[in-house]
């Protein structure tokens, strides 16, 4: 079977996916179950790959589901608890103060407070967080989504405290020739992950200085009563202060302290300025953006969940401090529990469930429960019952809501991620071939040849959108990345770069990353809708940093410090 036969296979249920969720706009709870089983026989036919990993694959991926859907369940209860504590319309109120202007409201909630959240936690929770947010404040569920998604870019790759370049890219590039290459150079490896790390914030801080105002630019275009992109033009210079008051602090870590910190500081820094710079209107277009009425919206704006203000009038009322703790203790928890400093990560992470080597394969699954956010979120909520002076019968409401809403997800999810590590474990086969990853990027490479900067950042998207993981993509494809980078003699720590932005770009297209946000809204069902608008900004940043890279290898001549012979 030829490579190009190989790649196509590989790619048709990627292909299947996107046209029955788009073209025909099937939800995911259709289409992902179709696909999961187009997987499966493509696996076990074709690639060779036994019964028995496939199925191992599947029980692999539903421990991963599991950990999906409690933090999408503790983001959902915590929205709820505090709609039937009175929390958020005084949150709501809060950023009213600050600014009526979503477009503000947008740079200052989702890409900063949804960047520090990704610094923090990673793995989806920013947009689990912020999209039931901007719901509360008013927004429409599908822009909630769409924006919560797009947040889910230039902070990924130094997401949960740099586990996608210390987890993704260390295990996917460490192997003996390159050990042996760093020590004849007097190198270590923790110094060249700090060259990818330093190139990495330089394309990011170039490309995400730019979000916020694409941000804005989509909700005024898609949701505005004018459908105007210029409304969202309107606020550039607000919008590039908002960008870079984050990539300026985000870069300067990245290069002097390492991939842990820079979302977190970033994010930070970013909030304090802008937020007070926004008070002051600062950069401030005199006139104001909103949403049209909310008798206008179309069907397809809205979800299940209602935070309308008349919901909430009845609500008793809570002070700013106190609306506002119960996310401040979980930027605290999450930021204590991921230091590694610390003894919490050790002690959190040291419950585990797990199943290895899987009905006698070599696959194994675990979940640390204790460590995921959802149960920081769990915590935070039994906090708030007691803050907030709850009654049993409030929390009872707040929990049946949320119990309702996890189970849409659920259903989707239980096809979508098993799929996801059949692909990834397709390379255990008889045939001895490449996993289905590796041989649609295996085409690409020799299809492409010297100009493979340009694509390097699309395999790395590819990988996110198969995988939902900027750290899965590196793990998967960072060694592959370099070895196409080393025959063709440019720089490997470039090359693996991009594939980390690449890879970080890809989380607003992941399937299950939309899904979870959507049923943090109670919007399932419009995943192909969402798909069509977030893929507009993924295009843009792997289109960009495909250009910075091939820039900086071609015309700039960027070396690599090691060459393996």
């Amino acid at each position: 079977m030829t490579i190009t036969t190989q790649a196509f296979l590989a790619l048709l249920p990627i292909l299947t996916a996107a046209v029955l969720l788009v073209k025909f706009r099937w939800p995911a709870r259709r289409a992902m179950p179709v696909i999961y089983v187009m997987t499966l026989l493509i696996a076990v036919i074709i690639w060779g790959m036994s019964w028995i990993d496939a199925l191992a694959s599947t029980i692999q991926g539903l421990f991963i589901t599991f950990d999906i859907l409690y933090i999408i369940f503790g983001a959902i209860l915590l929205l709820n608890v505090l709609k039937y504590s009175g929390g958020i319309t005084t949150i709501r109120n809060g950023f009213s103060n600050i600014s009526q202007d979503r477009r503000v409201q947008v740079v200052i909630i989702v890409w900063l407070f949804g960047a520090f959240i990704e610094g923090a936690a990673g793995f989806g929770t920013p947009a689990a967080i912020t999209a039931p947010l901007l719901l509360a404040l008013g927004f429409p569920a599908l822009a909630a989504v769409m924006l919560g998604l797009m947040v889910q870019s230039t902070p990924v790759t130094f997401g949960a405290v740099g586990t996608p370049i210390l987890v993704g890219v260390k295990g996917g590039l460490e192997n003996p020739e390159i050990t042996s290459a760093l020590a004849e150079n007097n190198m270590i490896f923790q110094d060249y992950l700090q060259i990818i790390t330093t190139n990495v914030a330089i394309i990011h801080a170039i490309i995400g200085t730019f979000i916020p105002l694409f941000m804005c630019v989509m909700m005024t275009r898609f949701f505005g009563k004018n459908k105007s992109w210029k409304e969202g033009l309107s606020i550039f210079p607000f919008a590039l202060f908002g960008g870079l008051a984050f990539t300026v602090p985000y870069l300067l870590t990245g290069v002097f302290l390492g991939p842990e910190f820079p979302s977190l500081i970033g994010a930070l820094i970013g909030l304090g300025i802008v937020t007070y710079a926004a008070k002051k209107g600062f950069l401030i277009p005199k006139k104001e953006w909103d949403f049209p009425p909310r008798k206008q919206w179309p069907t397809i704006w809205m979800g299940s969940i209602d935070m309308s203000q008349n919901s909430l009038e009845n609500a008793k009322k809570i002070s700013m401090v106190r609306a506002w703790f119960p996310y401040l203790l979980v930027a605290i928890f999450l930021v204590i529990s991921r230091l590694p400093q610390l003894p919490v990560k050790e002690f959190l992470g040291s419950f585990k469930i797990s199943w290895n080597d899987i009905l006698g394969t070599s696959i194994n699954a675990s979940s640390s429960p204790l460590y995921l956010p959802g149960s920081i979120l769990v915590l935070v909520v039994l906090i708030t019952y007691f803050l907030h002076k709850m009654k049993a019968p409030e929390f009872g409401k707040a929990f049946g809501d949320s119990a309702k809403m996890i189970i849409g997800a659920g259903f989707v999810l239980i096809f979508t991620i098993p799929m996801v590590r059949i692909y990834i474990n397709s390379g255990n086969n008889a045939l001895e071939l490449s996993s289905m990853p590796l041989a649609m990027a295996e085409w690409v490479a020799g299809s492409v040849g010297i100009i493979w900067p340009l694509f390097a950042p699309t395999i790395g998207a590819l990988g996110a959108f198969i995988a939902g993981s900027n750290t899965v993509s590196n793990l998967m494809f960072s060694l592959f990345q370099y070895g196409v980078a080393e025959k063709l003699s440019i720089s490997g720590a470039m090359v693996v770069s991009l594939q980390a932005v690449g890879a970080a770009a890809g989380n607003m297209i992941a399937i299950h990353n939309i899904v979870a946000a959507s049923a943090t809204v109670g919007l399932l069902g419009q995943e192909g809708t969402i798909l069509k608008k977030t893929i507009i900004p993924t295009i843009y940043y792997v289109l960009l940093a495909g250009i910075l890279g091939f820039i900086a290898i071609e015309i700039l001549e960027v070396t690599d410090p090691i060459m393996i012979p």
